[in-house]
Formats: structure tokens, sequence, C-alpha cells
């Protein structure tokens, strides 16, 4: 049992580092932006690379460990994974950041669906529900957390840090991993009748998807012609791609296993978790940013308080997760994470980590309540012969999920900071008593500075712009944390469709 908990830790690890790395840069990309010259449009493709590739392999990964076995294909990974993060810090310009980003994401995608079809494999019973509040804890705390270590290390030292500090555990991983993981066999027979119409059709349909939903917002969505063709090359792709997947024999991804009704409600219990976790992580380090004007360092502590209490919650689960209906606990979690959003919308301007706190503290409870058991719903539903291909389309839900959730959200931070931005406008009349004396104060006390009455004039005007297009931007974030809690409605609504789930039950007789 001991080398099974250590093995099962290794392959934690490098999981944990690849989830960790879709947002360690999340606080720092001004400082990668000023080290790289790279305008404000790229660097969102810093993070946006990664999560490409991510999306593109990790349906893949079932097959691609059938072919070369667990073992071997995490190794690969692993390894793949070190050596582009020392890459991605020794980058030169933004493009090839983007590159080595996008590398690294493809190549460290693989340690993420392996490790759910380990621990269902390698612990029976209630040492599942243990195993998977783990994994849960991880999916969760690693994202929420990255910008917190990121904001420190680039304080600390420099963004190059931030994937340097993958050098040593991808090393270690790479080692050892090989020597205790050894739950199945390769099978290099399978590269014959691999389902490559099936890789190609999917690459085309989630590639262009992301490309579409990450560039559409800036380009004005279907008036940019290459966008319009992505858009046109998804769609066809899409629709082949899901006649290919039910009709042939072997599809890469088991589509097939959404028939089995809890594996689908957790499939998209995941989607939607994986648009809470990703858009509050994308959204609260933004507002800190651009209306707070905070550092790297500063967001990072801001952000703290969700992995505090994500820690402590996790050690409450394990515990309760014993005794209690994991349908009931995953209501519990749900409702955290939603009302933890919700309790965002009345953002103001000053908002700092003291107010950020129980909203925050809510949204860590709510995750690791809340993802814990959607694992054990989704992955424990399914017969060990269809846990690893399904596995890959169950994580793929997640990262899918936050794609879209952040596109969504920066389309609405794009159109609502305008319609915001003019109904404000609208009640800044000439003649109101308030605007009036805002702009004469500001006028004497410009003036009396600077001795120019009338460049006095011009520059109380630009403050009072100034301040409309915060107070625009601070309801345009409120708009949007309204919206990701509302998708919890959702969520809770899908429950009632669920059957009871047994973690407790005796491993099959071919679980290995």
């Amino acid at each position: 049992m001991k080398a099974k908990i250590f093995a099962f830790g290794l392959m934690c690890l490098g999981f944990f580092m690849a989830t960790l790395d879709i947002q360690i840069v999340a606080s720092s990309l001004r400082d990668i932006g000023g080290g790289l010259s790279a305008s404000q449009d790229e660097l969102s493709w810093i993070q946006t690379s990664y999560l490409i590739a991510e999306i593109l392999v990790i349906p893949m990964s079932g097959w691609l460990s059938r072919v070369f076995s667990t073992r071997w294909l995490f190794t690969a990974s692993a390894i793949g994974f070190t050596i582009t993060s020392m890459m991605c810090g020794l980058a030169w310009n933004m493009n090839s950041m983007i590159l080595f980003r996008a590398l690294q994401g493809a190549l460290g995608a693989a340690m993420i669906p392996t490790v759910f079809t380990t621990a269902f494999m390698l612990f029976p019973g209630k040492q599942r529900v243990i195993a998977s509040a783990s994994i849960g804890a991880l999916a969760s705390l690693a994202p929420t957390i990255g910008p917190v270590i990121g904001g420190w290390i680039t304080s600390q030292w420099s963004w190059h840090w931030l994937f340097f500090l993958n050098l040593a555990p991808g090393l270690a991983v790479s080692i050892l991993v090989p020597k205790y993981v050894h739950v199945d066999e390769a099978d290099p027979s399978l590269l014959k009748k691999g389902d490559y119409l099936g890789i190609l059709l999917m690459s085309g349909f989630l590639g262009c998807l992301e490309y579409v939903l990450e560039e559409g917002p800036r380009k004005n969505w279907f008036t940019d012609d290459v966008i319009l063709s992505c858009a046109w090359i998804s769609a066809i792709c899409g629709f082949l791609f899901l006649i290919h997947a039910f009709t042939a024999k072997e599809p890469i991804v088991d589509l097939r296993a959404l028939a089995i009704r809890n594996f689908a409600i957790g499939s998209l219990l995941s989607f939607i978790t994986g648009i809470g976790i990703f858009c509050t992580v994308f959204l609260t380090p933004l507002f800190l940013s651009r209306v707070r004007n905070l550092d790297s360092l500063q967001i990072g502590i801001a952000l703290l308080s969700t992995g505090i209490f994500q820690i402590i919650a996790l050690v409450v689960y394990s515990n309760m997760a014993r005794f209690f209906d994991l349908r009931k606990l995953m209501v519990f979690g749900l409702l955290c994470f939603g009302f933890g959003c919700y309790l965002y919308v009345p953002l103001t301007n000053d908002w700092g980590w003291q107010q950020l706190l129980l909203p925050q503290a809510l949204r860590g409870i709510g995750q690791q309540f809340s993802i814990a058991p959607i694992v054990t719903m989704a992955l424990g539903s399914l017969p060990p012969s269809r846990l690893k291909s399904a596995s890959g389309l169950f994580n793929l839900m997640r990262n899918l999920g936050g794609a879209i959730g952040i596109a969504v959200v920066n389309t609405m931070l794009n159109d609502r900071l305008n319609l915001h931005y003019l109904r404000l406008d609208e009640q800044l009349t000439t003649g109101r008593p308030a605007v009036e004396a805002l702009l004469a104060d500001q006028a004497a006390h410009l003036a009396a500075a600077g001795g120019n009455a009338l460049n006095a004039a011009h520059a109380g005007l630009d403050l009072l712009h100034t301040l409309v297009l915060r107070e625009a931007l601070v309801l345009t974030f409120s708009d949007a944390f309204l919206a990701v809690a509302a998708c919890f409605i959702v969520a809770l609504a899908l429950l009632a469709f669920s059957t009871p789930m047994n973690a407790a039950a005796p491993p099959p007789a071919d679980a290995h």
C-alpha cells in the first residue's frame, strides 16, 4: 500500500505542476510583457497557447496510455514538460514564448487525465474517495494559488523563475515514475489502428474553436475574415467529429460514455466548475491590476485566502465524506461556490484583500466540496475498461469550460464596458450641481498647482473621464462575476437528475 501511495503521490506532483502552470503567470503578465516587449493583446496568448495545447492533447491521453502504458506516457510527458519549462524561462521574444508555452502545454497535458484513471485503478472503496478528494483539491487549488505563487516569485526574483520552478520537481518525477508506477502494460500494436481521422477532426474543431473564442472579442468577431474562416472550420470539423465518434469502432474519445447518466452529468458539472475556477482566477487579478493598480505581489497576497480555505476544507471534506452522502456534500459545495461568486457582485473601486476575504473563502470551500465528489460521480460510474478514454473527455470538459468562460467574460469586459460608460456619461451633463462642483474644485486645485486656468479646466475634464471609466470598469467586472455565479444555478439543477453514488463499493474483478 505504501508503494501505491508513493506512486500516486509522484503522479499528483506532476499533475499539480501541469495544472499550476495554466495560471501561474496570471498576476505577472505585465512583468513578462515588459521583459519581452509585448503588447497587451499578445499577453493573453501566454495563457491561451498553453490552454489550447492542453485541450488538444488531453482527449488523446487515454489512447496514448494504452499504446505506451501509463508509466512511460507520464514519464515522457514529465520530461517534455520540464524541458519546455526551461525554454519558456529562456524565451527571448513574444513569439518564442508563445511557441514554448504551447509545447509546454501539449507535452505536459498527458499528466492530467492519467492521474484520475490511476487513482481509480489503484485504490478500492473508501480509499478511492480520499484519492478523489486529493485530486479534486489539486485540480482546483493549482489554478487558484497559481497567481499567488507567481506574484511572489516575480516580486522576489524575476518572471523567468515562474518556469525554472518546474525543473527540480520535473526531474524528480521523470526519474522516479518509471521505477514506482506500474498499473498497465504498453500495446504498440494499437498504433496501426489508431483513430487518426478522429484526432485530425478533433484538433481542427477544438483548436479553431479556442482561437475564435480568444481572438473574437478583440477582432469584433465575425467581421474579421480569419475569425470567420476558423469558425467555419471549427463547426464543420465539430459536426464531422461527432458523427465519427459515434460511428467509429474505437474512436479517440469515448463519447458513448455520455450515455451513462452520472458520467454525463459529472462531465457537465466539470464544465461548469471549470468556468467558475478559471473565470474567477482570471477576473480577480485583472480587477486588482486594472482598477486598483496593484503589483504582482499585492495581487498574489489578495488571492491567498482562497487557497488557505481550500486546504482547510480538504481536511474537513475527507472526514465528512466517510459519513455523508457525496451528493449532499456536492450540493453544499456548489452552493458555497456559486454564492461566493455572487458576493463579488457588489464590488467597488476600493476592494482589496479584506473585502475579497469572504467571497474567496466561500469559493475555496466550495471548490473542495464540489469538485472531489464530481470526480467520484463521473469516473466512479464507469467500468474499468472505459476509464482511460472517458477520463480524457472528463478532463477536457473542465479545461474547455475554463477556455469558453474566459472568452465570454472577455467579451463582456469589452461590450459591457462601453455600455456602462455611455450610461454613466449620460448622467454627467453640464449644469448638474455635483458635476459642476467636482469640476470647479478640481480646476481650482490644478490652477493653484499649475497656474494655468485653461489647462486646469481641461485637466479637470480628463480626471472626470478617468473616474467615469473606472466606475464603468467596476460595473463591468460586477456583471462578469454575476454571469459566473448564474452558472451554478444550472449546476444545482443538473444534480436533480443524478443517481446515488456508491463510492465505497468494491472494485470490479478486472479493475487492474
